[in-house]
């Protein structure tokens, strides 16, 4: 499943709302040259700090440096070997066993059984009974263990409780009211690995949304439907279709209003940093005016970093698994209750609560994107001219 949410518009961004899903742009590989670029050029020790200020949201700080290729300390490297030989193979053998025993139990809860089609989705995430309670319980418990597997040997959750004071200092404010417990329409988190997903299928199971592809997988594919992802389309066979967008606002609603309909989980910020920023949120979580409940993902180290920004997909699940001891921890913001303003303005709504999150978890504030991220890494990769990077027009 991918983890990093993209734009479902492929045209360039204009005034239109946009969602945390996918288009056939953002499909290409972030690292991917271009046959009329210059030839590679090696970067510099003396514009190595320049570029690292201009694109701090995705550059890596732990011992593995940039791309995780960077000068590993003899020590690091002797632990390295170790693992190599110890935690990896184990590791890798359990985690592809769970893989294939929840597989296997997706598989028996869904024998006989029709899965729910709309608008070209396609899901399970919408039948009851004893099925979905069985799905539900081990794909929470299978996740907790599978983090288990990685190296998360606890992890530390704290709840923060509604500010009954109120801090705001005017209408358009962040307000988080606390009067009748309502069921959130979706659960909005900051973005920084393919493991926030495994943790949030152990703390909640949300439904997320994945590129079409993700459904053809084996083993994943199913468990993606189990899952009730909504799939990215890049294109539609219907002349009625509302798109994802549309499909994400109807089961956003839809959770909001029904207690047995299945949660969405969005990653407003489209792709992953490195933990410390939070980039600019896009407002698809935020159309259908419902309550949302933001969740502040970080991950401590010490060595190796498990953030996923500036790295092969590869390296980076090689080196986690070589990892003795990972870290997570996790805050839980209250239920954020949009104003009518807010209401009739996804943008301030998603703007509100980037910055409640930002405060709550001490995230710094970025304006850079996924466009930044995919410039940083071709200057990293030597694809594009270093000098035009560092020395472009700030927006």
């Amino acid at each position: 499943m991918e983890s990093e949410l993209k734009e479902i518009n492929p045209k360039p961004q204009s005034q239109q709302p946009t969602l945390d899903g996918g288009s056939t742009k953002d499909d290409l590989p972030l690292l991917k040259s271009d046959e009329s670029a210059p030839p590679r050029q090696p970067i510099t020790a003396a514009n190595i700090e320049e570029l690292e200020k201009k694109f701090a949201a995705y550059v890596r700080n732990d011992v593995y440096g940039p791309l995780g290729c960077g000068n590993l300390p003899w020590t690091e490297k002797v632990l390295l070997g170790i693992a190599s030989f110890t935690l990896l193979p184990i590791r890798v053998i359990i985690a592809l066993s769970l893989l294939v025993i929840y597989y296997l139990i997706c598989r028996v809860c869904t024998l006989f059984l029709a899965p729910n089609r709309e608008e070209e989705q396609e899901d399970y995430a919408h039948m009851g009974g004893w099925r979905r309670a069985v799905i539900v319980q081990t794909g929470r418990f299978l996740s907790r263990v599978m983090l288990f597997v990685l190296g998360f040997y606890g992890i530390r959750e704290t709840h923060r409780s509604p500010d009954l004071e109120g801090n705001s200092n005017t209408e358009t404010e962040c307000k988080v009211q606390s009067e009748e417990p309502v069921r959130p329409g979706a659960i909005v988190s900051n973005h920084v690995s393919y493991l926030d997903i495994l943790y949030h299928m152990s703390s909640s199971f949300p439904s997320f949304v994945a590129k079409r592809s993700v459904a053809k997988l084996p083993l994943v594919g199913l468990i993606s439907k189990c899952l009730g992802c909504v799939y990215v389309q890049r294109e539609s066979k219907s002349s009625d279709f509302k798109g994802v967008s549309g499909v994400v606002n109807e089961r956003v609603r839809e959770a909001y209003q029904n207690k047995f309909a299945p949660m969405m989980m969005l990653f407003p910020e489209g792709t992953t940093t490195n933990g410390d920023f939070l980039l600019p949120f896009k407002t698809g979580a935020f159309l259908s005016k419902a309550p949302v409940l933001p969740v502040i993902l970080r991950y401590p180290y010490e060595r190796f970093s498990p953030a996923w920004e500036s790295i092969s997909g590869v390296r980076h699940v090689l080196f986690l698994l070589c990892q003795f001891v990972n870290y997570l921890e996790v805050v839980w913001l209250p239920v954020y209750y949009p104003s009518q303003q807010e209401k009739d303005d996804p943008k301030l709504y998603a703007d509100n609560v980037r910055r409640l999150m930002a405060r709550e978890g001490n995230l710094i504030l970025t304006d850079v994107g996924l466009a930044e991220k995919r410039i940083y890494l071709a200057a990293l990769d030597g694809n594009i001219s270093l000098p035009s990077v560092l020395h472009q027009k700030d927006d």
